[in-house]
């Protein structure tokens, strides 16, 4: 009779591959043999991304955050059917991710052009009369550091991993590669740039009528796996735990909000070595395998 611990991995897993499946992204984790990729295995990048709590936490932080700026989310408003396909668009982001991170440098560049492309049919104007394009390299790097904040903090909440002293910097000094190929320009590369960074950019910031509309949406979105909504609310408390404290006051949110979030992130934070366990075979350790690594490296620091 299986463990009550294997019973939840179990169940977790079954989750965890329903919300999002593996095999379909079409991208190859496999070959060339010896191919690092982008950051290959002596990189913190590869430990913070195989951290699946942290990731979609941090994912979803980021999301909340990128609500917030009126000309990046102008493109998500026109050109995207994010009221009907929330979960397709994370699922895509899921898999550029995951495939920056781990697949070979000619899958990684594929993925980087094939959305550079994309971004350059995104544009037009605001309601006020400003122009935008996705392809803007101001706003093409408020969206990359809003994702490695929000990654990096979950991975720092809810990873059993603890950061040693530098790993934040290096951090962010790796994954900021991704965004300077898509045409960033700037990209903070420290954590103490982050921050900056984020005091320079809030006199930009609002939370307006399209800010809220965006965020209902994803509070009501729907994972097709058992108990949707106690499975969203989790990781959205969750990735609310993990916003900076300038961006709750900008959200407005209150007590409730502050003390569902924090329930939600002890919960996440208690359940995490579950997710490990459950998750032990995805894209990170095939990409180990390609290069001849031991996955056990992704536990561990370099």
């Amino acid at each position: 009779m299986p463990s009550t611990s294997a019973s939840l991995a179990a169940a977790i897993r079954h989750w965890v591959l329903s919300a999002f499946p593996r095999g379909r992204s079409g991208i190859d984790y496999d070959q060339p043999i010896g191919d690092p990729g982008l950051f290959g295995p002596d990189s913190l990048t590869w430990r913070v991304h195989s951290d699946f709590p942290g990731m979609l936490s941090g994912g979803l932080c980021a999301l909340m955050l990128q609500t917030l700026h009126p000309l990046a989310l102008a493109g998500v408003w026109d050109h995207s059917n994010f009221r009907t396909d929330l979960v397709g668009r994370l699922r895509r982001t899921t898999n550029f991710v995951a495939g920056t991170t781990y697949a070979s440098s000619l899958e990684a560049h594929k993925l980087i052009d094939r959305v550079a492309r994309i971004h350059e049919q995104v544009r037009g104007s605001m309601p006020d009369g400003r122009d935008y394009r996705a392809d803007d390299p101001a706003l093409l790097t408020w969206v990359h550091v809003t994702e490695s904040y929000g990654f990096l903090e979950g991975f720092r909440r809810y990873s059993p991993l603890t950061l040693p002293t530098g790993a934040a910097d290096a951090y962010y000094g790796e994954v900021r590669r991704v965004a300077e190929a898509l045409g960033a320009r700037d990209v903070p590369g420290t954590e103490a740039e982050v921050a900056a960074f984020f005091a320079r950019v809030q006199g930009e910031l609002r939370l307006d009528e399209r800010s809220r509309e965006v965020l209902r949406v994803l509070s009501r979105i729907r994972l097709p796996v058992p108990m949707a909504g106690l499975s969203r609310d989790l990781f959205l408390g969750a990735g609310t735990a993990l916003l900076p404290d300038w961006a709750v006051r900008t959200l407005a949110l209150g007590r409730f909000e502050r003390t569902r979030a924090a329930i939600a992130s002890r919960t996440l934070r208690a359940m995490s070595p579950v997710f490990r366990a459950a998750l032990n075979d995805g894209v990170g350790p095939r990409a180990c395998r390609r290069v001849g690594a031991d996955p056990s490296i992704l536990d561990r620091w370099p």
